[in-house]
């Protein structure tokens, strides 16, 4: 048995080895990454956010002192947020724009835009204004330090946030609960959109979840990759149904199914 974990342990140090440039030696220790240089690419999944998008896009654009390139995926919107999608790419505010001519998820528009990137790292931006674009330095430090492949931003550790739903943070503790017995992580915050991965790791984890299995598929590959993950606080101004929240109960139970799935049935 502890032959197999220690096969298992070599076989991912490999990997990582492989994906950053035979650096994995230094996992431990750091693997700096230089800032006048280092491109962070922004992919943004969009969905019918037409009171929303241009200004998330006014934010992103000023909200890192290191060079960007903003991928938006639009995911067969109905609302006009097309248009103001391609009015922003002829402005120059965006620099690569994408279309999905059927609606098909958060997670399947998160690989287009993800497959397009180049970045040295991707940071997931969603279209509304949950999220703040000025908490990314703290995001983007552990990465650039060398400390870390992959920051989750937290709205659980302390942060300002909006004060909404009892349930919706139940359901996210026991997901996260779920995730972390079977990555043997401690996570407070698996549902989080902020995730700021190192790209080489990010384009190498073979993604398949289309809609909000996105989250637990992607924090189960890192696990199972050894990646060195941190959190940090995050502000979080949560949205209602009626302000044109998406996330539903019925994603939460799906959400079961997609831990144990990408943990015990995916390689």
């Amino acid at each position: 048995m502890t032959s197999s974990v220690v096969q298992s342990d070599n076989s991912r140090k490999g990997r990582l080895d492989h994906l950053l440039g035979g650096r994995a030696p230094r996992l431990r220790g750091r693997t700096p990454m230089d800032p006048s240089t280092i491109v962070l690419s922004i992919l943004v999944p969009v969905y019918n956010e037409l009171a929303t998008i241009e200004a998330i896009i006014e934010q992103v654009l000023g909200a890192v002192n290191v060079k960007i390139e903003i991928i938006c995926v639009d995911d067969c919107s109905t609302d006009g947020t097309r248009d103001v999608l391609e009015r922003l790419e002829r402005e120059g505010k965006i620099d690569r724009l994408l279309f999905h001519e059927v609606n098909r998820g958060k997670g399947a528009a998160i690989r287009t835009a993800l497959a397009a990137s180049t970045g040295d790292v991707i940071i997931v931006q969603d279209a509304d204004l949950e999220y703040d674009p000025q908490d990314w330095p703290a995001l983007l430090d552990p990465l650039i330090e060398g400390k870390a492949d992959a920051v989750f931003g937290s709205r659980f550790l302390s942060g300002p946030h909006r004060v909404l739903f009892f349930w919706h943070y139940v359901g996210n503790k026991v997901l996260t609960t779920m995730s972390n017995v079977f990555t043997n992580l401690n996570l407070t915050d698996m549902e989080t959109c902020y995730k700021a991965i190192r790209g080489e790791i990010a384009r190498s984890l073979n993604l398949t979840a289309n809609r909000f299995g996105f989250e637990p598929e992607v924090i189960a590959r890192l696990a199972k990759l050894n990646a060195r993950i941190y959190e940090v606080p995050i502000s979080y101004s949560g949205r209602t149904y009626a302000e044109g929240k998406k996330i539903g109960w019925r994603d939460g139970v799906a959400a079961f199914w997609h831990i144990a799935k990408y943990n015990l049935f995916t390689k």
